[in-house]
């Protein structure tokens, strides 16, 4: 009987893979950037996409500072409506009683005067107040009295004016650039000290406020003036000498300060390089100036002793700093 035998298997051969390779451009297109992609239903090319995204993200950016930068001024001016309203009350409390009250805002080019002035008087009574900013003397005013031309402007009972730079021009920028004579200054410095006396005596309240920005501070709102084109109206021939002239007006405030800054008519130096605290503390100062029925009690009508100083403090500090620089101290 004849075994049958078993068939041995054959060598199998295989099977082609179920992937092809990949042709010579599918090779380059997955080793190298492609230049444009389908967008939509074309094809864009891909750097100006990778561009717009790019810009999209710069502008995100941007509009995010924006964004938490408004709401912070908006929190801000918020915090000083409580304040606000007080001025209110205060200007009320003139007007019943017929006192008086003038407001004078000196200081540096672009310390932040006019924008104080406007967040004083934003909710106040128009007929009972009145913002006084000279221009230059007409030659009739040349021939007058210094002081008349301020006169002419001073409140009636019950009236509030706050006068934006005042008659201390002649101390400092006069003085700087040359406007007066010697004879002028000095006879400025002498007699304004009797003359703010008798306003005082006849019941008029006196706040004298210098507002007080560092250099370089000054130098960024300069440069926002320069390149802003709502503001650039506010850029003057006079400030873009400030700078240049900035150690004169240190000398002339100190000499101002030190002939000026007394008992009965003090400084208030405002630290202005944060606007908002500025701005909150010089309408405490003024609140502070007169009593009156405050409609709040709980406020902290309290200036912050790091923003308000007082015209004797910084005139130690001045001495100070011209001690330092070999400058001589003398007092009046």
């Amino acid at each position: 009987m004849t075994e049958e035998k078993t068939p041995q298997p054959q060598n199998e051969v295989a099977k082609p893979s179920s992937v092809s390779a990949p042709s010579g451009s599918e090779t380059n297109t997955r080793n190298t950037n492609p230049k444009t992609v389908l967008f939509g239903q074309k094809k864009v090319p891909l750097d100006a996409l990778l561009n717009d995204y790019q810009r999209l993200l710069d502008q995100e950016k941007k509009y995010a500072k924006e964004l938490k930068k408004a709401v912070r001024i908006r929190k801000q001016e918020q915090s000083l409506k409580p304040f606000q309203a007080e001025l209110i009350q205060m200007q009320n409390h003139l007007e019943k009683t017929k006192r008086k009250m003038i407001i004078l805002f000196d200081g540096r080019d672009a310390a932040g005067k006019g924008g104080t002035i406007r967040r004083v008087t934003r909710y106040m009574n128009e007929k009972h107040y009145r913002i006084v900013a000279l221009g230059k003397p007409t030659e009739e005013q040349k021939t007058q009295w210094y002081f008349q031309k301020y006169v002419s402007h001073f409140p009636r009972g019950g009236e509030v004016v706050l006068f934006d730079r005042s008659w201390y021009n002649r101390a400092m920028v006069e003085k700087v650039f040359g406007f007066c004579t010697e004879e002028e200054y000095s006879h400025f410095m002498k007699g304004v000290i009797e003359f703010e006396k008798d306003l005082i005596r006849q019941g008029t309240i006196l706040v004298k406020l210098y507002f007080s920005v560092d250099k370089d501070e000054q130098a960024n709102r300069f440069d926002r003036r320069k390149s802003d084109p709502l503001r650039q109206w506010k850029l003057s021939e006079i400030d873009m000498q400030a700078q240049d002239r900035w150690d004169d007006f240190t000398d002339v405030k100190y000499e101002m300060l030190k002939h000026t800054h007394t008992n009965t008519a003090p400084w208030f130096v405002i630290r202005s390089n944060d606007k908002y605290r500025a701005r909150l503390n010089a309408i405490k100062v003024i609140l502070n100036s007169i009593d009156y029925d405050r409609l709040n009690e709980n406020l902290d009508f309290a200036p912050d002793p790091e923003i308000v100083i007082s015209g004797a403090r910084e005139l130690e500090i001045l001495e100070a700093e011209r001690l330092a620089q070999g400058k001589s101290v003398t007092r009046y």
